[in-house]
């Protein structure tokens, strides 16, 4: 089980460094504790205010297919989304926690597609700017060793919605990463429009203090101050490596083709095989993978 499992009731451990990757509580939210990743809930907006985790390089190298099991969350005691709060939508079912990221466990890859864990992204966001960024962070786990990671729409009064259950559709998006490894602390954060994008990932970069001012949400409140301070409030492009790790071989580069082709193992948003055809040894098609 994973240490964020294991050290977080309450948010007490005498451990600071087993703490940091979990932002402050939410006042009248619940926080539900899964195998590969922890969030907030926030049963106004129906999706979780932030999901937080740690990724390590061993992580990244897991090999467990995705399955596409969308569904509610059981632990979620106000009830979480649900399916049909999607449909016709014309949005996708974001996660915050990628997939991608939970390849080193059957169940933590099955729990990423709790509800809970979805908010709802234009298509084009969602796999376009957004898939890049979490492409990125694989990468800065497999340069630094690991990283912690908090995620999660900008959440406020007014925000459109979808569905039955009243699903808060976020303009913004944020993402905030740190490097709790010596010798070099470091942390970057990023916001970005719920829409399509051209810009490089760099043009999103900013302070975690300043995703703490848009969001409302003090992130590595147990790191010792001076830390905190000094990660939170300084932002230096240059140590984040916008290039391909090199020590992380990309799946989808790596894997031979087979000579026919198959149908793709994904599904569609309305719950419907992919109908597309693949020669990709995983069983996925470009946008399923």
């Amino acid at each position: 089980m994973k240490k964020t499992i294991i050290i977080l009731l309450f948010l007490i451990s005498v451990s600071t460094y087993a703490q940091i990757e979990i932002p402050n509580y939410q006042p009248n939210e619940q926080i539900v504790r899964h195998i590969g990743y922890t969030l907030s809930y926030n049963e106004n907006h129906e999706q979780a205010s932030w999901v937080a985790y740690e990724l390590t390089s061993n992580e990244v190298m897991g090999s467990v297919k995705r399955n596409d099991s969308f569904r509610s969350d059981p632990m979620v005691r106000s009830g979480s989304a649900a399916l049909s709060d999607y449909k016709g939508s014309g949005f996708d079912r974001g996660h915050l926690a990628p997939a991608a990221d939970m390849k080193w466990s059957s169940t933590a890859m099955s729990e990423s597609f709790f509800m809970s864990n979805m908010s709802p992204q234009d298509p084009s966001f969602n796999r376009g700017i957004w898939k890049k960024l979490e492409s990125r962070v694989r990468d800065w786990a497999m340069d630094n060793g690991s990283v912690y990671v908090a995620t999660g729409g900008v959440l406020s009064n007014g925000l459109n919605t979808i569905g039955s259950n009243g699903v808060s559709v976020p303009k913004y998006y944020y993402k905030v990463i740190l490097d709790y490894k010596e010798p070099d602390y470091k942390a970057i954060g990023f916001l970005m429009p719920n829409s399509a994008s051209k810009q490089s990932l760099q043009s999103f970069a900013v302070t975690v203090d300043n995703v703490e001012r848009v969001t409302g949400i003090d992130f590595f409140h147990s790191l010792p101050d001076g830390i905190e301070n000094s990660v939170e409030g300084n932002l230096d492009v240059s140590k984040w490596s916008f290039s391909k790790s090199k020590k992380y071989k990309n799946t989808k580069n790596s894997i031979k083709s087979s000579s026919s082709a198959s149908q793709c193992l994904g599904f569609t948003k309305k719950g419907n095989r992919c109908k597309r055809k693949t020669k990709n040894l995983t069983g996925y098609c470009y946008q399923h993978e």
